[in-house]
């Protein structure tokens, strides 16, 4: 079967109460302008608004001037929404907490998420709103969903809990030595798509002649067992760095492993 590709949030749509409320919120608390507004085209009855959270995506709401604001949180059922995280620039989380406080909004102080700096606090609906800051910043030309990967295939391979300060450290460096022609090949074991590939990694950065990387691919028999050859070069002193790595692409019913720049 094949995928439905996306290609990024388009829109997030909550059901609101009155206009104003609605306003006074998105726009007034957070900054979000209003670009336009609009009838509801299925509810005719309800106004539909339309807010910028600052990438160009949008936040809309359906409004009703019948309603009122409840500020009891939602339950959190299976299959609602837990919270909603908008990001922010490091000024403005600095301010986050003191500039809530003016508002009478109780918030949850700063916490620290392992990759990033988050404040919790609810809207005049109850909704669960979090301002999120990065705690790093990526290379350029760079994503930071991909320094989030590499960061986990770091935290992966070293067996850690979750990813910290210095895995994002190193997830940069590695990304920014790509970018200059350096990586991190791999001689690998056989295994399965589904179990952990012990893999024996050979630095190679630019000038140091440290060997051509050869990929083979191997296809999943019955067993899914998929059957790997890499670098041909002695691995005899990298005997006791051996790492985990289980992260594997399928190209075109092939199996491949991941190349990536991780280290002990």
């Amino acid at each position: 079967m094949r995928k439905l590709q996306t290609q990024g949030v388009h829109h997030i749509t909550f059901i609101g109460a009155d206009r104003q409320t609605s306003i006074d919120f998105w726009e007034g608390v957070l900054g979000m302008p209003m670009i336009f507004e609009q009838p509801n085209l299925d509810v005719p009855e309800e106004n539909h608004l339309y807010f910028d959270p600052g990438d160009g995506r949008l936040i809309t709401v359906f409004t009703h001037e019948s309603r009122r604001p409840d500020p009891a949180p939602p339950p959190e059922a299976i299959g609602s929404l837990q919270h909603i995280a908008f990001n922010v620039s490091r000024a403005t989380y600095s301010q986050a907490v003191k500039r809530l406080a003016e508002r009478g909004i109780p918030n949850s102080g700063e916490v620290d998420r392992g990759f990033m700096d988050s404040i919790y606090f609810r809207d005049p609906l109850g909704l669960l709103v979090e301002l999120a800051c990065y705690k790093f910043q990526p290379p350029a030309g760079v994503s930071e969903a991909e320094v989030l990967l590499e960061a986990h295939l770091i935290r992966q391979a070293r067996g850690d809990y979750n990813i910290t300060d210095e895995h994002l450290a190193d997830a940069e460096a590695h990304l920014h030595a790509d970018q200059r022609g350096g990586h991190t090949a791999w001689v690998g074991d056989a295994g399965t798509a589904d179990d952990e590939v012990g893999f024996h990694p050979i630095v190679n950065e630019p000038g140091l002649g440290a060997g051509k990387r050869t990929p083979v691919v191997g296809e999943n028999d019955d067993q899914g067992v998929v059957e790997f050859s890499f670098l041909l070069q002695p691995v005899d002193d990298l005997a006791d760095e051996m790492i985990v790595a289980s992260d594997f692409i399928e190209v075109g019913g092939h199996v491949l492993p991941r190349f990536r720049s991780v280290d002990q």
